[in-house]
């Protein structure tokens, strides 16, 4: 079955140091275990898995300041 056939979202994560990190998946939890992909632990670690606001792709740009 295609990654393709059910919808991914895009997410922004708080980070503790005020910053957002971008993360994209099924759901928070899918975006956040893609992100640890990306993410050695250390980084994982300033991620905020409770805070998160879920975005359109088309209001991505009014975010690009906050990204860290």
């Amino acid at each position: 079955m295609s990654s393709f056939s059910s919808p991914h979202y895009m997410y922004l994560f708080e980070m503790k140091n005020g910053k957002k990190k971008l993360a994209y998946g099924q759901s928070p939890e899918d975006a956040l275990n893609i992100l640890s992909m990306r993410l050695t632990e250390t980084e994982m670690a300033q991620v905020n898995r409770e805070q998160y606001v879920k975005i359109k792709q088309r209001d991505l740009q009014q975010y690009v300041p906050e990204l860290g």
